[in-house]
């Protein structure tokens, strides 16, 4: 990529070749490039290829003859796993160039671009250690001694990956480690607002040594690119991460070839707050604090912020107060500079749907507590960047579009109960499914809301930590399939039944 105001880059190529196709770096067909906006200040501080459907063709047949003709998808267990760690390896040597390039691209604090680094270490060494720790299939009982069977697991063939602006090298990384482990080749397209930093993984693994063709990248817009993508006669899989709307588009593509679908679509998170959690001072601060981090880390850009607080009537008045108090003093900023804590929102169009979401909940009736607008500027905060104050909406009800939709920003509305049972009813009114949280003393009461909670991922007492050895995906309109895990990996294999007897003797079916 062309990079603008002294930003980093570890190769030297002329500019906008950010289209990886069969070992080669190289600009788009077309020609057409994209300034990348840094969302801070709205200027462009880098330039990349602007791909289209040609160049989505080139990377398919690249990785299909990869994968139908190159050694990877034989390569044995050990070797795949020991490129998965070397990748890890270099990501923790560039953890602070890529964290400062995540930073910038997508407006996340720098700090929270490190801890992005060090998942995506993490997901690639889980996946090296799952595929090296297998053994070579399940044997299967026949009856017989003189039958071998045993199922095995094979490599699905060419899968292409869309990942989204949000957490663009963290999802990138959670479908690529498996497709990789598994013995797959793949063609990925990161969004075209923040792709910098899927071009530098995919240098990692150029710089790894992974054979030329196994690992391509387009990158360029959804509507030409990723439908392409999706319905292709060539591919195999299609892995996408993003909203509904995009994803339903996809999944219909790849239906027409019968192509296998994962797809993570979001979620509309509930954070329910009993009041015994907040009896003492110590846990009463304790849920506050996390009810902020739930919200507004990453300005509410992250699938499964807890958007919704659903807290105990008792409680209400109380915790409400204390958590638009601290919201208040969340220090927003430049991610690169000292002390901030809150960056910008990605782009214009994301500011404006939010402010979108903040007028029509107080035109339904909701109580603004705090934030409900643009930040005076400041020397971190310059008035062309797309900043919007963290914002609390008390009262609102489930008609609400700010309480049924997600509105991806630094957005928090506040419903309450006074039952469990309309705890678990709130939690459960929502058609996503993808994460939820429960806060309580009562070590029984946390386990029934576990249960009774329709969510691919509940927290008791918790927000926001994942581990890259357990599923992550969602119930309803959350999607379907998983991600991490050993699901994660199952996602990027077929089954295969071996069935062999060993002492072979006629049938005697027909008469003749």
């Amino acid at each position: 990529m062309q990079q603008m105001s002294g930003t980093e880059g570890n190769r030297d190529v002329s500019a906008q070749q950010t289209i990886h196709v069969a070992g080669e770096w190289l600009s788009a067909v077309s020609g057409a490039t994209r300034e990348i906006i840094d969302p801070a200040d709205a200027k462009p501080f880098a330039i990349i290829a602007e791909g289209g459907t040609e160049d989505a063709d080139a990377a398919i047949a690249a990785a299909r003859r990869a994968f139908d003709e190159g050694p990877w998808p034989s390569t044995p267990v050990a070797e795949r796993a020991a490129l998965l760690r070397r990748v890890a390896d270099l990501l923790v040597r560039d953890r602070e160039e890529i964290g400062l390039l995540e930073s910038r691209d997508a407006g996340k604090t720098l700090e929270e671009g490190r801890v992005d680094v060090d998942c995506v270490a993490d997901a690639f060494r889980y996946f090296a250690d799952l595929v090296i720790g297998e053994g070579a299939g399940r044997v299967v009982d026949a009856g017989s001694d003189d039958i071998h069977s045993v199922v095995v697991h094979e490599p699905i063939g060419v899968c292409t990956m869309i990942t989204p602006w949000n957490y663009p090298l963290l999802q990138a990384s959670w479908k690529i480690a498996p497709a990789l482990a598994a013995g797959n080749t793949f063609v990925i397209k990161p969004s075209e607002v923040t792709p910098l930093t899927t071009v530098a993984l995919i240098e990692l693994l150029v710089e790894a040594g992974l054979p030329a063709g196994v690992a391509n990248i387009v990158t360029g817009p959804g509507h030409t690119v990723g439908a392409r993508l999706a319905d292709h006669p060539d591919v195999d899989l299609v892995s996408f991460t993003g909203g509904l709307v995009s994803g339903t588009k996809v999944a219909q593509a790849a239906a027409l070839g019968v192509k296998k679908v994962a797809l993570e679509l979001g979620g509309k998170n509930p954070n329910v707050v009993f009041a015994d959690a907040c009896a003492t001072d110590e846990g009463f601060d304790t849920a506050v604090d996390q009810a902020l981090n739930a919200a507004f880390i990453h300005s509410g850009q992250v699938c499964s912020a807890g958007g919704r607080l659903i807290i105990e009537e008792s409680v209400r008045e109380r915790f409400v107060a204390e958590l638009a108090r601290r919201a208040e003093k969340i220090k927003l900023g430049r991610g690169t500079e000292e002390g901030v804590e809150c960056g910008p929102l990605v782009s214009r169009q994301q500011r404006e749907k939010t402010e979108m979401y903040v007028a029509s909940a107080l035109e339904e009736g909701a109580v603004l507590r705090c934030g409900g607008k643009r930040p005076e500027p400041s020397d971190a905060r310059p008035a062309t960047g797309y900043f919007y104050e963290p914002t609390i909406l008390d009262q609102c009800h489930r008609e609400m579009k700010v309480v049924r939709e997600e509105v991806f920003g630094p957005v928090l509305s506040v419903e309450t109960f006074r039952t469990e049972d309309e705890a678990v009813a709130l939690a459960n009114d929502t058609e996503y499914g993808l994460a939820g949280a429960v806060w309580t003393t009562d070590s029984g009461r946390a386990r029934r809301m576990a249960r009774r909670m329709r969510h691919g991922t509940i927290w008791i007492n918790d927000f926001h930590p994942y581990l890259p050895q357990a599923e992550w995906g969602g119930f309803g309109k959350s999607g379907v399939g998983r991600e991490l895990g050993p699901a994660g990996l199952a996602e990027y294999r077929e089954a295969k039944h071996v069935y062999e007897n060993l002492a072979p003797k006629p049938v005697r079916w027909f008469a003749g």
